[in-house]
């Protein structure tokens, strides 16, 4: 309905705009036909007619400036007086006024009819026409500022729709998780009473642990994110040194942070780690079972760096920055969910960055984390 109400306003300014010039035409017709029924006086000047006079006064809205065949200004209008001042200003009026409109020779005679003396009406449009001529392309523009401004209200409409589905749907998976964790978790302890292999109970328990961290952390989603100073290598090592029980023979995963001097940023522990294991995963999809997978961690004197590199399959640059958007995946199962998600935990949550360091499809890829570094 909008861009109806334009189209129709457009047409509707561009036809006053056609009438109003013509108007303006009619008009400075009307003045050379009025000043050619004029008798100068036995020289030729024109003397300023009562109906001249008032014809002028009566269209008062068009500029314009009368000269005589020299030049020198006879009667102006709408003309600021400063231009009359300077010679300069006064010949870039009247060749301002005659690339509006081409100018009008009027011949006036003497009183016998015997002489003749020519003036000059140099004229422009008016303000009203100038306004009605530039009307649409202001109409345009805010049209265009209204388009872009509710596209922009439709999509943020629409991703805090998702936003509150996806956190709805968290929330209640963590709810729905609840209950079968205990339930495991009194099962480990019954098993600790039998005869069975202590290892094999305590990696069961390890792995129930993790569940109710995966709970905890579907539970944060949408939550106010309490971010505290914490040891960066130990954070990123808790998921590394899960991660090499589990993953297989022909995988190599090596980490540095441990034979380094503590690094500490503002995190929360159980999001990141949730990025951390994220990485992870999605280097072992990409190596396909064999391969090496590294983390490293380096820093400087304001930022911290993590960086997950594996020899996969790598990334085609094109695809760089897709990656990231919800719903992306290159997995015949999957949902495209976990480097979105991850991006929003380093950057809506921990006000940091995570991108693609570098990739080359065959050769591998680098997934790079920033935060910065707090000092206690």
């Amino acid at each position: 309905m909008g861009l109806i109400l334009a189209i129709v306003l457009l047409l509707y300014t561009n036809k006053l705009a056609r009438v109003l010039h013509e108007k303006e035409q009619n008009d400075v017709k009307l003045w050379v036909a009025a000043m050619e029924r004029v008798s100068g006086d036995v020289n030729g000047n024109i003397a300023i007619d009562p109906l001249i006079s008032h014809i002028v006064s009566t269209h008062t809205n068009i500029p314009f400036i009368i000269t005589d065949e020299y030049l020198n200004p006879v009667v102006s209008n709408h003309i600021d007086k400063e231009v009359f001042e300077d010679a300069e200003l006064y010949n870039a009026k009247l060749e301002e006024l005659s690339n509006e409109y081409n100018p009008r020779v009027v011949t006036v005679r003497d009183v016998w009819g015997l002489n003749t003396k020519q003036y000059i009406i140099y004229y422009g449009q008016s303000d009203l026409l100038k306004a009605l001529y530039y009307f649409p392309y202001v109409l345009i523009l805010i049209i265009i500022i209204f388009l872009v401004f509710t596209y922009i209200a439709l999509q943020s409409t629409k991703r805090d729709e998702q936003n509150q589905v996806w956190i709805g749907l968290a929330k209640e998976t963590a709810h729905q998780l609840g209950t079968p964790i205990s339930s495991l978790l009194g099962w480990v302890e019954y098993m600790r009473s039998q005869d069975i292999d202590p290892t094999v109970v305590d990696e069961i328990e390890k792995d129930v642990s993790r569940l109710t961290t995966i709970v905890d952390r579907f539970s944060k989603i949408g939550a106010e994110t309490i971010l505290t100073p914490n040891n960066v290598n130990e954070v990123v090592g808790a998921s590394v040194m899960y991660f090499r029980t589990r993953i297989p023979r022909n995988v190599t995963l090596s980490y540095n942070g441990l034979a380094m001097a503590p690094v500490k940023a503002n995190i929360n522990v159980a999001l990141f780690e949730w990025v951390i294991e994220n990485l992870l995963k999605n280097s072992l999809d990409a190596i396909q079972g064999m391969g090496s997978i590294d983390v490293k961690i380096s820093y400087n004197a304001k930022q911290v760096f993590i960086d997950v590199s594996d020899t996969g399959k790598g990334i085609a640059k094109g695809n760089w920055s897709r990656i990231f958007k919800p719903g992306y995946t290159t997995k015949t199962r999957g949902w495209g969910l976990g480097l979105s998600l991850s991006r929003r935990i380093v950057k809506d949550y921990h006000h940091g960055k995570i991108f693609v360091l570098k990739s080359e499809v065959g050769h591998g890829t680098t997934f790079r984390i920033i935060l910065k570094q707090v000092f206690e």
